[in-house]
């Protein structure tokens, strides 16, 4: 359904905890540590790297910063069109005022997703910062919206899906590149994998 099988896998699991790991680095040297930081995931694999991210700064800090998951369903330009769309909670036990909000997806593509993401947080509140880590980018930008902390850059067609399997969902942790079959929708994997 949506995608044939992989043509490449680009990253395998060890590569992509590697980038989570640098990615905490350049979070934690931007920001100066992790003082009034926050980790924001998007629903539904920004939310499982995001509490990588967390995980990996209590090894590195011995701190825990505070962690959410925001469902961006509602939010979507095109949320009229899915005949029946998935609904997730969003779940941020803190208060955004004034944090620098760090927001983590898994593959940056036409920037959509990100805006809907920017919207949902500014209904809950003023952030003093919000910055955009993502596993992978792989162009095709529709909106003018750019990454701070990238894991790797991916670049790729229109016709190629490029999607994050995790171990927790999909029982497998990679990123793969796969032909798009007419007619389907690019984007992330369904939960549970295909």
């Amino acid at each position: 359904m949506g995608t044939s099988s992989p043509k490449a896998v680009i990253m395998d699991e060890i590569s992509i905890s590697r980038a989570m790991t640098r990615i905490a680095h350049e979070i934690l040297e931007r920001n100066e540590g992790c003082e009034n930081l926050a980790i924001v995931g998007i629903v539904t694999r920004g939310d499982l790297l995001a509490k990588q991210l967390v995980d990996e700064i209590r090894e590195i800090e011995g701190v825990d910063v505070p962690l959410g998951s925001l469902d961006i369903s509602f939010y979507r330009d095109d949320f009229a069109t899915h005949i029946s769309p998935e609904v997730h909670a969003t779940d941020i036990p803190f208060n955004v005022d004034g944090k620098r909000i760090v927001l983590v997806d898994d593959i940056l593509y036409t920037g959509r997703t990100i805006r809907c993401a920017l919207d949902a947080i500014m209904d809950l509140g003023r952030p003093s910062r919000i910055e955009l880590a993502v596993l992978v980018d792989r162009g095709h930008r529709e909106l003018p919206i750019s990454p701070d902390f990238v894991g790797k850059n991916v670049p790729s067609s229109r016709d190629e899906s490029v999607r994050l399997f995790c171990k927790e969902v999909d029982g497998r942790t990679s990123v793969e590149i796969s032909d798009v079959e007419p007619g389907s929708h690019v984007g992330s994997a369904p939960l549970g994998g295909e």
